[in-house]
């Protein structure tokens, strides 16, 4: 088991806080996530996808509405074709598993049709409020589970990019919309992905009320930190706040996800 003064330091690039707690598997698992994009070709053995989903229904859902699905695809075309239409990142063709999470309103639509009722709250953007994080909840859930047991994972945002060929290629009735990626496979032991850093406790853990302007201190430390660890792992040692500043300045970052609400509505959800 590593020693979790050094998984901390991994995580904030420093040791942020005196701990006092009986360090277990559990602590260790979520420390050490690390996105993995390079997978062996190795299928996984049977039944670790049902485990998986076991896992991620044992995560809480709004009003036990359970308003999320997943698709896994292992056929090689199929996974090709989502790797094509997630921006050609390799790894989706490459990992032997392809999760997709699905944000799905189309199952209580059902059966409230079955039933002769009608449906109007699932025009309301609430109800997908809450089925993204049904979705998102239970996939970390299968996450931390598939990492527990040696797996590497990857999420893939980018099938948002082209959502309708996504629902196509999956055949998503309306009311489902597909919300992300998860690549799930054996990491490659020849490539080795660092535990990268996240923003200090102070950037982000706020008591009582929430407090802006004490943040600077702390991102501005993190940019020294994100420097020095794009240094060790040779990358561009770009500045943080100034790269993601520039991602947000214009809609070029957003791509294909800047008509998600037509697309949305494309899915039979109207936004109201």
């Amino acid at each position: 088991m590593t020693n979790p003064t050094e998984l901390l330091r991994s995580r904030y690039g420093e040791i942020p806080f005196n701990y006092e707690i009986d360090w277990n598997d559990s602590l260790q698992t979520l420390l050490s996530h690390r996105s993995v994009r390079s997978y062996l070709s190795d299928p996984l053995p049977p039944g670790t996808l049902e485990w998986l989903v076991a896992a991620a229904q044992s995560a809480a859902s709004s009003a036990n509405l359970q308003t999320w699905s997943v698709v896994a695809v292992e056929d090689p075309e199929r996974k090709a074709e989502l790797c094509r239409l997630s921006n050609n990142q390799a790894w989706v063709n490459q990992a032997p598993v392809f999760l997709v999470w699905l944000a799905d309103l189309g199952r209580m639509a059902h059966i409230a049709d079955s039933r002769g009722l009608p449906h109007v709250a699932l025009d309301y953007i609430e109800l997908l409020f809450k089925a993204v994080i049904d979705a998102s909840v239970a996939a970390q859930n299968a996450a931390l589970a598939a990492e527990s047991i040696g797996l590497g994972t990857v999420y893939i945002g980018a099938i948002r990019n082209n959502t309708q060929e996504v629902a196509t290629l999956l055949n998503l009735p309306p009311f489902v919309f597909p919300v992300f990626g998860l690549c799930v496979g054996y990491p490659n032991p020849e490539v080795q992905p660092a535990i990268k850093p996240r923003l200090p406790q102070s950037a982000v853990f706020h008591r009582e009320t929430y407090k802006l302007a004490e943040q600077d201190e702390a991102i501005a430390h993190y940019n020294d930190i994100m420097k020095e660890f794009y240094t060790e792992q040779k990358m561009n040692a770009v500045d943080w706040s100034q790269n993601s500043a520039e991602r947000i300045a214009t809609l070029d970052y957003l791509k294909g996800c800047k008509n998600l609400r037509e697309t949305l509505n494309n899915f039979g959800l109207k936004l109201l």
